[in-house]
């Protein structure tokens, strides 16, 4: 009997107040499948996370996760949230953040782990060859030993994302982890996202304002806007015919000489731009809001990718 699918959503729908947030959504995520979550801010990305994750209800249809309920795979899932940022002085070691992936939720001091005979002695030594394993895993162990705070943003998130998968998860929820990096360090972390996702067959999502460092990684997009959603490969979602039947207005998308996809007069979400992060590059543009790719706007808001619109709005695409 063929596998359960890693993820099935049915006409699912859900609201926050009375706001629904996206209605009519259903798809299937495979075992070893990379899906890539697109949209704009406030179309329902990261709420579409915290529903797999058991934290938020749907308000109608059906969801499977893992094949049970959301919030009954427990430590099966991976999840790395919204970027957080470690202060320089922070003195925690990489190795010290991966570790927390396995024994951070328990309460207590530990016991010594000098204990080499017994139970616990295995069980820190299991432990010590796990952090090690996934550490190597996303080629981190030049650095790992090393303060967190001291480590540049691609670093900090290899370190993340071996924390995500240190109790060897089948599946990763993943949400903006190529935000305020630089063009280098999200096609680094997407292409190691997306080695991860083959070799050990984990299913991933993936929440992205820009598809761009994604392509020839992900198997499929959905893309969330105006309270729906559309998926498929990135050759039958990215389109001018399909953005155009999401918003409900004209949108056209362009292909640059480098291959780069720019989505044109794609209309403002309803929530306000802004970059919530600190900048990769230290830049400040004219709207004094932190930018990945060191451009200044027009209209002064700050986006992931950097493409401006024809009215001079910048939009991710």
């Amino acid at each position: 009997m063929a596998a359960a699918p890693a993820i099935e959503l049915r006409e699912a729908a859900v609201r926050l107040g009375r706001r629904t947030v996206w209605s009519g959504l259903s798809m299937q995520v495979q075992h070893g499948e990379f899906v890539a979550v697109l949209g704009g801010n406030g179309a329902g990305k990261s709420t579409l996370l915290k529903v797999l994750l058991g934290a938020l209800p749907l308000a109608t249809g059906s969801i499977a996760v893992l094949g049970a309920a959301p919030g009954a795979a427990g430590g099966a899932i991976g999840y790395l949230p919204q970027r957080r940022s470690f202060a320089q002085g922070t003195r925690l070691r990489g190795s010290d953040v991966v570790r927390l992936g396995l024994d951070g939720d328990r309460w207590g001091v530990p016991l010594p782990a000098v204990l080499s005979w017994g139970r616990i002695g295995e069980r820190e030594r299991a432990a010590r060859r796990r952090v090690a394993e996934v550490i190597e895993l996303v080629g981190a162990g030049a650095y790992a030993q090393r303060p967190i705070g001291e480590l540049s943003g691609g670093e900090q998130q290899r370190l993340l994302i071996a924390q995500a998968l240190v109790r060897r998860p089948q599946m990763l929820l993943l949400d903006e982890p190529l935000d305020s990096l630089d063009l280098r360090n999200q096609a680094a972390v997407a292409a190691l996202v997306g080695e991860i996702c083959r070799e050990q067959g984990v299913a991933v999502l993936l929440v992205a304002h820009d598809v761009n460092p994604l392509l020839g990684y992900v198997d499929r997009v959905l893309y969330l806007a105006e309270g729906h959603a559309v998926e498929g490969t990135v050759q039958e979602v990215i389109t001018t015919q399909a953005l155009t039947a999401l918003y409900g207005l004209p949108v056209e998308v362009l292909r640059a000489s480098d291959g780069r996809l720019v989505v044109v007069g794609q209309p403002d979400p309803p929530a306000h731009h802004h970059d919530r992060h600190a900048h990769a590059d230290g830049h400040t543009h004219a709207d004094g809001h932190a930018h990945a790719d060191g451009h200044t706007h027009a209209d002064g808001h700050t986006h992931a990718d950097g493409h401006t619109r024809a009215d001079g709005h910048a939009r991710a695409g």
